[in-house]
């Protein structure tokens, strides 16, 4: 009988109930790295390339999807890498593959004149009865220490079957996720031929299918050491393109659809949330540094949710520990993972979860299910986006923003004095809807309607932004505030929901200007009826409060959405479902 929902669903409890211990990296050298304790000229490449063309051309020309179909081959040969699974064994279990991994970490470091350093990240933990774990990571060390943050490339190694801790069952886990290793490896063959002024770690994690352990372990180690972490790219379930008959919403439109031109980026919150700004600058790298000279254009989606409605990835440990971190996965994923349904016959966690089939029978997988140009074309994604924020200039420390009757002003603080920065400006969407370039400090730009949520970033003598600083709100002018009242703008106003139109899901705002005394408060959502679909309790509190509404996948339409305090309509907006 197949028991189990999915590792997001039934083990995120396990991850708070205590606490992995003796967590130590095996390389100590790999872990001073991290923190800054070397000296960059020790790993300085004899000769160096680190001008953004040569690096965004390098990946680009040199993504092997041959190199990537050797790692996958390579990976399905453990029969079985289930946290638990075997590990004395030589060729069956996560021990074998750990060990690969290391050592294709040490082969690629070999080429590299040795600057790339493999490790293992040990911790202790009771998983499907198993004590002692191990993540596999890789150092490229940044050659400017004066350029903080640390940027991770990261994929969960280990597999399952329905039953999570099945440990000899035939777990090929191709999709699920041998697809994100096999990227995760790639990277870090090529990338170690570059210099980038801050640290590369590629990082494969275990114990992703019984609540997030490797990842949860890592990155309370991280916060524990300081290592300045900026950014973690996340990859799930990222080289299929098929859609099962089931997926977890948002995802596939109907069953055998095939989708192998757009990838989806989940990250928490909307407005001022470091991860979709992440998400933005990966993005933006993609569309500036890449769609002129790729073959196959890739649509970048930036998503509303945190990931799949129910379910979870490595990211979230990261993001719940304060770190920037967005997950990369398939537009069509084969399956919802839910195998304690009787009539569930998609492959995502269960044995069908292969590399392709024989379809006339010689002996050699001629139907593949991970399609190697779309997992190379991911890759591209990721590699360009870890690599500008790898060598990109430093964030304005701040900034501020005000509107007056035709202009908004913007003032920047940069203590590097780059003298070239981006302004970006945002509406109801996910995305960015107008950039300017400047080369004051302060600046007068003409007015842009609404309310907008703005933010900057640096820009460098090759043209590199920094990573984008967070959000600021930029009101109505004043002159436009309507007299004051109980429920007036001036004390609490309803904000337009973002994105609009959008998936299954959307962020609500409400910006509330003094302290309110109420007894209690409603978002509520109607039809054009009027007929009350969902109730939405809410916690006011003074500034920006945001709430996520799931609506469900493949519902389109108008709907409308209240704030209500104390059985009183403050204000009613409406907003649109586009699938």
């Amino acid at each position: 009988m197949r028991k189990i929902l999915c590792a997001s669903l039934i083990f995120f409890s396990f991850l708070f109930a205590k606490a992995q211990t003796n967590m130590v990296t095996t390389n100590k050298l790999a872990e001073d790295i991290m923190l800054g304790n070397y000296d960059p000229m020790d790993f300085k490449p004899q000769i160096v390339i680190d001008q953004p063309e040569e690096i965004i051309d390098g990946i680009l020309n040199q993504i092997s999807t041959d190199s990537l179909k050797s790692y996958l081959f390579a990976l399905r040969s453990f029969h079985n890498r289930n946290t638990g699974s075997d590990t004395l064994s030589l060729i069956k279990g996560i021990g074998a593959a750990r060990r690969w991994t290391f050592d294709r970490f040490q082969k690629i470091s070999e080429q590299n004149e040795g600057r790339l350093l493999p490790s293992y990240f040990q911790f202790d933990f009771n998983i499907c009865g198993a004590g002692q774990h191990r993540n596999i990571f890789a150092t490229l060390p940044g050659i400017d220490t004066s350029k903080h943050g640390i940027v991770l490339i990261e994929a969960h190694i280990d597999s399952r079957c329905d039953e999570v801790c099945d440990t000899t069952c035939l777990a090929e886990g191709m999709e699920d996720n041998a697809s994100g290793t096999a990227l995760v490896l790639e990277l870090a063959r090529i990338m170690s031929a570059y210099a980038f002024d801050r640290t590369l770690v590629f990082m494969l994690v275990i114990g992703e299918e019984q609540g997030l352990n490797g990842s949860d372990a890592f990155a309370k180690y991280a916060l524990s050491k300081k290592i300045p972490i900026n950014s973690v790219l996340n990859n799930d379930v990222i080289g299929g393109i098929i859609c099962g008959q089931t997926s977890s919403t948002p995802s596939c439109p109907g069953f055998n659809n095939i989708d192998s031109t757009q990838v989806r980026l989940f990250s928490q919150g909307s407005f001022n949330s470091k991860h979709k700004q992440l998400a933005r600058f990966t993005k933006l790298q993609y569309q500036e540094e890449l769609l002129d000279k790729v073959s196959v254009p890739m649509k970048v989606t930036i998503m509303s949710a945190e990931d799949r409605t129910g379910r979870g990835g490595d990211h979230i440990p990261f993001r719940q520990q304060g770190f920037a971190a967005i997950r990369f996965t398939s537009a069509n994923e084969h399956g919802n993972a839910n195998t304690a349904d009787p009539n569930y016959h998609d492959r995502q966690h269960t044995s069908d979860d292969i590399l392709g089939l024989d379809t006339n029978a010689d002996n050699l997988i001629d139907s593949f299910f991970v399609d190697f140009n779309y997992l190379s074309r991911n890759a591209l994604i990721n590699g360009v986006s870890a690599a500008m924020a790898g060598i990109g200039p430093e964030t304005p420390s701040d900034f501020t923003a005000f509107r007056t009757k035709d202009s908004i002003h913007v003032n920047i603080v940069d203590n590097h004095d780059y003298g070239k920065y981006r302004v970006f400006y945002r509406f109801a969407n996910n995305d960015f809807d107008t950039t300017f370039t400047i080369y004051n400090k302060n600046v007068v730009l003409k007015e842009q309607k609404g309310i907008v949520y703005l933010s900057v970033a640096s820009v460098d003598e090759n043209g590199i932004e920094s990573l984008f600083t967070g959000e600021k709100t930029v009101g109505l002018p004043n002159s436009t505030i309507e007299p004051e009242s109980e429920y007036s703008s001036s004390v609490i106003e309803l904000l337009q929901n973002r994105p609009n139109p959008f998936d299954e899901a959307t962020y609500i705002n409400f910006n509330v200007k003094k302290p309110l005394a109420y007894k209690d408060a409603f978002i509520v959502i109607t039809n054009l009826e009027g007929k009350e679909i969902k109730r939405i309790p809410v916690q006011i509190k003074t500034g920006n409060n945001e709430i996520l509404y799931t609506h469900g996948y493949n519902v389109t339409g108008v709907y409308a959405y209240s704030l209500i305090i104390d059985g009183k309509i403050v204000a009613t907006r409406r907003m649109v479902f586009a699938n």
